[in-house]
C-alpha cells in the first residue's frame, strides 16, 4: 500500500510530456533553397509537420484537412484560388485557426481582396490601373538590422536581429496590427513582423526568411519556434 501511495505521489512531481504541435506546412509558386527549408522545420523540437505545396494545398484546406492542424504555416506565393477554397479560408477564420505567413506569402493573391485583411498588409504587384508609384519593391541580398517594437511571445528574449535578406518596399500594412520587429533600412518597409486579428483567428507574418542564410540563423529558428508555440495555444 505504501508503495502504491509513493507511486501516486511521484507520478505528481514528473512533469508531462509536453504535446507535439501539428503544422500544416504550406509552399508552392516561389522558388527556394528547398533542402536547407525542411531542414530547419525538421530541428524544430516539439513541431510536426506535413507538407502540402500549391495547388494541391489549398484543395486539402477546402477539403477540411485544416482541421487535422493546430497552426497552418504559409510560405506561397500563389494566386489561383477558387471560390469554395475562398469560403474555406473564412471558415477557419471563423473557427480561430491561427495562422503563420512567411516571407513572400504576402504576395499572394493580388486579386482576392480579403487576403489583405488577413494577413495585414499586401505587397502590390503591377496590374491594370496601379499606379507606378504605387508598386512595391524588392531588394536581394541586404543586412537588415531590427529592433523589438512589442514584447510578445513571439519576439521574448530578442532586443535585435540581423539578417542577411531581402527586404520588400512600399508595402501596404494595416493600422490594425500590433508591429513586433521594425527596421530603418532605407529600402524596406518599417514593420518586417506584425500580429493581425481576422474574425476570430490569431495571424502572424514575418518577412524575413529567402533563403538558406536565413534558414540556418539561430535567431531565425528561435523566431519561428516562438511564433508557433505562440500560435499553438492561442
Amino acid at each position: 500500500m505504501r508503495i502504491i501511495l509513493l507511486l501516486f505521489f511521484l507520478s505528481f512531481l514528473v512533469p508531462a510530456k509536453a504535446e507535439t504541435i501539428k503544422v500544416m506546412l504550406i509552399t508552392g509558386g516561389h522558388s527556394y533553397d528547398t533542402l536547407q527549408f525542411f531542414q530547419m522545420f525538421d530541428e524544430l523540437k516539439g513541431i510536426e509537420y506535413e507538407h502540402f505545396a500549391q495547388p494541391d494545398a489549398n484543395r486539402q484546406i477546402a477539403s477540411g484537412k485544416a482541421d487535422e492542424f493546430d497552426v497552418l504555416v504559409f510560405y506561397d506565393m500563389w494566386q489561383n484560388i477558387s471560390l469554395e477554397e475562398r469560403m474555406a479560408y473564412l471558415n477557419l477564420t471563423q473557427n480561430g485557426k491561427p495562422f503563420l505567413f512567411l516571407h513572400h506569402a504576402l504576395v499572394s493573391y493580388q486579386k482576392w481582396p480579403e487576403f489583405q485583411s488577413i494577413i495585414g498588409g499586401k505587397y502590390i504587384e503591377e496590374a491594370p490601373n496601379v499606379d507606378e508609384d504605387q508598386l512595391s519593391t524588392y531588394e536581394h541580398d541586404v543586412w537588415v538590422y531590427s529592433k523589438v517594437e512589442n514584447y510578445t511571445p513571439v519576439t521574448n528574449g530578442f532586443r535585435e536581429l540581423r539578417f542577411f535578406d531581402e527586404v520588400y518596399g512600399n508595402v501596404m500594412v494595416s493600422d490594425e496590427v500590433k508591429p513586433l520587429l521594425r527596421t530603418t533600412h532605407p529600402k524596406s518597409m518599417e514593420y518586417i513582423a506584425w500580429e493581425n486579428q481576422y474574425r476570430n483567428s490569431t495571424v502572424l507574418y514575418i518577412q524575413p526568411g529567402h533563403d538558406k542564410r536565413t534558414y540556418v540563423e539561430k535567431d531565425y529558428r528561435k523566431l519561428l519556434f516562438q511564433a508557433i508555440h505562440y500560435l499553438a495555444k492561442k
